[in-house]
């Protein structure tokens, strides 16, 4: 049976149908609460607790640890960037813990971006060590991955695509809301990963709602090649890619090429006006939701809501 883990400033909890019980531990990390399972355990069956909606939830992912993000991973999101499902690689991205924020935390757009972007994503949580050359199987995957949350890959685009790298358009704080909680599953919840439907809103209009039935490379595959060359440890993120539905949209062929004879200062020029007329990309005051759950509701991963705000 799954297990929602909570998270406050200064305490962990276990979500049960009547509340949200504390877990008795001295754990200060995700990394520590998963090595004390028995604390968990305990706090499942406790009658003592409070009202969820009392609680200030912070991120159940804690900083530092790696954050590791998968790229066009949705054959949908691959489509509407003018790319091939049949041919996109398997690709990762690195993203800084320092921009992971709480499920309820404002997204800060800094002061020089303008084209700010959203990307709902199911993150991976390591239960513990996957070194670099582990053999990683569908028997053996639920040894590696204890649990799921929900997480934003915030986007600058403005940075990102003239810069041609994810780390900074990506890395700013706030760029990461994560949870609300950490749902810990057993082998055989694991196995309905492709059950799990990834929905965003904003300002109440649906502008993501994908199946992972649409996700190109899924867990096992990802994980034998992610430890090819990286080593991730207990309470460390995989963020697994985004479905159709982000604010930015690949330009129509014909405009692509024409792009492609420009010099890259006037390609982008002409790019950023046209996307500066776009009414998706984040504004201050837009509340964004999103949500991952099983259609049946067996798991779910929660609602986060965020909201938008400029920094001055």
């Amino acid at each position: 049976m799954s297990i929602s883990v909570l998270r406050t400033a200064d305490a962990w909890w276990v979500q049960t149908p009547v509340g949200a019980a504390r877990i008795d531990t001295a754990a200060t990390t995700t990394r520590d609460l998963l090595n004390d399972r028995a604390a968990i355990d305990a706090a499942v069956s406790s009658s003592d607790v409070v009202a969820v909606e009392s609680l200030s939830l912070v991120s159940p992912v804690t900083a530092p640890c790696r954050v590791v993000a998968q790229m066009t991973n949705f054959a949908s999101h691959v489509k509407d960037s003018g790319m091939d499902p049949e041919t996109v690689p398997l690709t990762f991205f690195r993203k800084t813990s320092g921009s992971i924020s709480g499920p309820h935390d404002d997204v800060v757009r800094p002061a020089h971006v303008t084209l700010l972007d959203y990307e709902v994503e199911i993150g991976l949580v390591f239960g513990r060590e996957m070194p670099v050359g582990s053999q990683i199987t569908a028997e053996n995957l639920a040894e590696y991955i204890v649990g799921l949350v929900v997480t934003n890959d915030i986007s600058a685009r403005d940075v990102q695509l003239p810069k041609t790298q994810f780390y900074e358009a990506k890395s700013y704080p706030t760029f990461t809301p994560v949870g609300p909680a950490l749902v810990l599953l057993d082998a055989d919840e694991l196995k309905r990963f492709t059950d799990l439907r990834l929905r965003l809103w904003v300002n109440g209009e649906v502008r993501q709602d994908m199946t992972v039935a649409d996700m190109i490379y899924r867990p096992v595959e990802t994980l034998r090649e992610l430890t090819r060359f990286q080593r991730m440890d207990a309470g460390d993120l995989l963020l697994t890619g985004t479905p159709v539905g982000t604010a930015i949209s690949a330009p129509p062929k014909i405009v692509e090429i024409i792009g492609s004879l420009l010099p890259p200062k006037v390609k982008w020029k002409l790019f950023f006006q046209g996307q500066a007329k776009n009414p998706k990309y984040l504004k201050d005051g837009d509340v964004v939701e999103a949500a991952i759950g099983t259609g049946d509701g067996v798991i779910d991963l929660g609602r986060q809501r965020t909201v938008v705000r400029y920094a001055r």
